[in-house]
């Protein structure tokens, strides 16, 4: 048997045994226990080249002493880890909830899947979270009663429980204080609570937290519910008999789509909902006349929020009955053509440079200098209401630092949020909250039952039956940094 030296890196390896009788890979393998280089990486110098597995020592060639060469990377030892294995029932509830990947269930407490519902979809809004934080104010103002206080607080304190918990939140607390501020949700029948309207309660949360926060925000930030959810609505109001026309403008919190037998798409019910008639005075002709409401949006907000009017009131039965036509909505909404001649302008260049960056992010060739030039244009059409143009402040940048882009919004929105309704009547059925997690995945929260969901089986809650369909969706804006 052969004794040869082998040098490795710095080190040297001497008088290892060659048994000539093997294959040159058993000597590899000797090596690897030696070096922890695996024989695949292994190139040992001989004569003639490098040594291979299957080579005939006597062709080889190999002398006793004879000093070999050896270059190769070794596999890196794996540590025993620092930790056993944690299984996720012994976590601290907070990260089970983390590693859940999403937020808690909400106990029905009789009849208050409408209020569950509404509260999962809200939840899902991080700005809105971020505001309830900073309130209340060191000093509670005198414009906000103490019932909006209560409902605001409240508020704060279940997204908090929901964020930290993974078993179901019972929302005593938040229910007390909506009941107290809104006497309509504690309606009874026969000694039990009534089903009501995820829409009506949605409305009327905002409502409230919208003057709460406005309250106890600095001037900057004075309109954060606006600016999360807020719509601006300009409105041209024309009398054909007699010539008169006039302009008006609203603030709202959601865009309505009217269902019909022509409506078979959300996009159909919202621009039939920007039209109307209406009869009122006619100053000009001292009598009532039918005039024409053609209305536009002038500002977008981050959050778009629509309901889809299904429900009307039935004389005949007394209670307001649903409309169950299938209506489709869409993952991506465009709401461009739904905007005011002044809105359309100022979005103009961010949905350009938003359709580049998606260009080529899909490994499209797109028009570099004019992107370039269009992004070092002074805004001047673009400058104008926060709303219009996603997040109007901007830090001051430190010296010789790049100033920080802005966030502008584009007119076109993704969806985060459905809230269904089962059943024929608003004020029975039940009502389910199908929502976005950060981390891509749709969870329906069937009050405290969190159920995993397909995404290509969201746009399919669009009605036509009695199972679920969808009554609000939330949209959030694709913005673009410029």
């Amino acid at each position: 048997m052969l004794k040869v030296n082998v040098k490795w890196q710095k080190e040297v390896f001497s008088n290892m045994e060659v048994d000539t009788t093997q294959p040159p890979y058993v000597f590899k393998c000797q090596l690897f226990d030696l070096t922890g280089v695996p024989p695949e990486r292994q190139k040992i110098m001989v004569k003639g080249g490098l040594l291979k597995d299957d080579s005939d020592w006597s062709k080889v060639g190999i002398k006793e002493g004879q000093k070999l060469m050896m270059m190769g990377t070794a596999d890196e030892i794996v540590k025993a880890p620092e930790k056993g294995p944690i299984f996720s029932e012994d976590m601290p509830e907070e990260e089970q909830a983390v590693a859940v990947g999403h937020s808690a269930g909400l106990v029905n407490l009789g009849n208050t899947c409408y209020m569950n519902s509404t509260l999962q979809c809200l939840h899902s809004v991080p700005e809105l979270k971020s505001a309830l934080i900073q309130y209340p104010p060191p000093v509670r103002s005198n414009a906000v009663d103490q019932s909006s206080h209560s409902l605001t607080v409240a508020t704060r304190e279940l997204f908090s429980e929901l964020d930290k918990n993974v078993r179901p939140v019972a929302p005593v607390r938040f229910l007390t204080a909506l009941r107290s501020k809104y006497p309509q949700f504690a309606q009874l029948h026969n000694g039990i609570y009534m089903q009501q309207d995820a829409e009506e309660c949605w409305t009327q949360l905002l409502f409230t937290l919208s003057l709460a926060l406005r309250s106890s925000s600095s001037s900057e930030d004075a309109d954060a519910l606006k600016k999360f959810f807020g719509i601006e609505i300009v409105s041209r109001i024309h009398c054909a008999e007699s010539g008169e026309e006039s302009t008006e403008t609203e603030s709202v919190y959601s865009l309505k789509c009217h269902i019909s037998q022509e409506v078979n798409h959300l996009h159909e019910g919202l621009k039939r909902a920007l039209k109307s008639e209406l009869e009122k005075s006619s100053p000009s002709l001292g009598r009532t006349a039918v005039y024409t409401k053609d209305s536009r949006i002038n500002d977008l907000p981050r959050y778009l929020t629509i309901q889809f009017v299904r429900f009307f009131w039935k004389r005949e039965t007394n209670q307001k009955a649903k409309i169950l036509r299938k209506v489709d909505y869409p993952l991506s909404l465009d709401v461009y053509d739904l905007c005011s001649d002044d809105l359309r302008k100022r979005l103009e260049l961010p949905r350009r440079l938003l359709r580049d960056e998606e260009g080529k992010k899909a490994g499209l060739k797109t028009n570099e200098s004019s992107s370039t030039k269009d992004s070092d244009v002074k805004m001047t059409d673009a400058e104008g209401s926060s709303n219009a143009s996603g997040d109007s402040s901007v830090s001051a940048p430190g010296e010789g630092a790049p100033p920080e882009k802005e966030k502008h919004l584009t007119g076109i929105y993704d969806l985060v949020a459905v809230l269904t309704h089962k059943g024929r009547s608003a004020d029975s059925g039940h009502y389910v909250a199908w929502v976005k997690q950060e981390n891509g995945k749709w969870i329906q929260f069937d009050d405290d039952n969190p159920i995993p969901q397909r995404e290509e089986d969201i746009t399919r809650l669009s009605g036509g039956g009695d199972w679920h369909m969808a009554y609000i969706c939330m949209y959030k804006a694709r913005d673009i940094a410029m």
